[in-house]
């Protein structure tokens, strides 16, 4: 509910000003919504309901922590964490870091997934979502020559004991927009 209210309010705003001919936003609204991001996502609904948090979102977007503990709405058939949570819990983060790096006048989406299980995840999980400088140049270079691009991030997904759980690779596709 609050996700959605946040993304009416965000889209209504988006209208609004496109018909003014500015922003999307005001600096006002962003800073706001910038703010208040993880407690957004925290209250989304499948996020929610699955245990997925959002712990940390560093300043310049360029770090994010994620952990989910294994519940009983997460739980598969034999006791650990459901594949669809694991990837769940890892969906948006690359897109989201790479949209607020590269900055407005860029179109960013996520256009393929993959994930490697290793091993069960029996308790509580952690992932650690981070962009290097090199990356971000790289991609933003590679826009700036071709027009798109797309890039291959990865993040490996771990339990409390620092042990392999999954790998999950995410292609951002970007273009000058």
């Amino acid at each position: 509910m609050v996700g959605q209210w946040l993304l009416r309010t965000f889209s209504s705003c988006a209208r609004r000003s496109a018909l003014r001919g500015g922003s999307c936003a005001s600096r006002a609204w962003r800073g706001w919504l910038e703010r208040h991001l993880r407690l957004g996502i925290n209250l989304y609904p499948p996020y929610l309901g699955t245990g997925i948090r959002v712990t940390e979102i560093s300043p310049d977007f360029r770090s994010i922590r994620v952990k989910m503990p294994l519940t009983f709405y997460n739980r598969n058939y034999v006791g650990t964490q459901f594949g669809g949570s694991l990837y769940a819990m890892c969906d948006p983060f690359f897109m989201l870091m790479v949209i607020k790096n590269l900055g407005p006048g860029h179109v960013v989406w996520d256009k393929e997934a993959r994930i490697r299980f290793i091993r069960p995840g029996r308790g509580t999980v952690h992932a650690h979502f981070v962009i290097t400088s090199e990356q971000l140049q790289k991609l933003s270079a590679a826009v700036a020559a071709e027009g798109k691009a797309e890039q291959v991030f990865s993040v490996d997904v771990t339990d409390d004991e620092g042990q392999l759980v999954a790998c999950v690779d995410k292609r951002i596709y970007a273009r000058a927009g």
